[in-house]
């Protein structure tokens, strides 16, 4: 079973839920029924993990610009 985003329209937080079928779950924080699904975010992996369609790894001091050291396991990018 897919677990998909979704957000409240009565407290406006997000919430993850596992789903069974196509029935729109009650906000876990307010009770709230009126929710509607997030248009997830991609994960992209950096490494050699020998996976097609990864990344590679970025070349020494390289990074996005709020990592250190080339490292973006900190900045989740």
């Amino acid at each position: 079973m897919p677990i998909y985003e979704y957000g409240c329209e009565k407290c406006g937080r997000d919430f993850e839920e596992l789903v069974f079928g196509e029935e729109l779950p009650a906000c876990p924080y307010c009770g709230a029924t009126e929710t509607h699904k997030l248009m997830s975010r991609c994960a992209r992996c950096r490494g050699n993990a020998g996976m097609s369609g990864e990344a590679s790894a970025p070349a020494a001091g390289g990074g996005c610009a709020g990592c250190s050291g080339g490292n973006c396991a900190s900045c989740g990018h």
